[in-house]
């Protein structure tokens, strides 16, 4: 699973955590709103929002037979509910562990 919001991005020169760039933005919009200053941006730092879900992933999981999970070391209820995850068009979070197993 991956955190955007732990994840670094360019921002006036440095690299700064998602936070601390939201915390700019608020700081920036109360100077905005108390002095007036002129200058209010929100389109930059702008956000990659790709998907951290593949779709080979999803395939491997609908693929992936009850008795190959078990020796996989997957329960039948991960199983359960990863296929049931894995059906909809939402994004897909897996854990690391499981993800491993899968892939093996």
């Amino acid at each position: 699973m991956l955190h955007r919001e732990r994840s670094g991005v360019s921002y006036r020169g440095r690299v700064l955590k998602w936070d601390t760039v939201i915390e700019e933005k608020t700081n920036e919009l109360a100077r905005y709103l108390n002095v007036g200053t002129a200058k209010l941006k929100f389109a930059e730092p702008a956000p990659i929002l790709a998907r951290a879900d593949n779709r080979v992933v999803r395939e491997a999981i609908l693929r992936l037979t009850q008795e190959e999970a078990r020796r996989r070391g997957i329960g039948k209820s991960t199983l359960h509910y990863m296929r049931k995850r894995a059906r909809h068009p939402n994004s897909l979070s897996v854990y690391s562990k499981t993800l491993e197993r899968i892939e093996r």
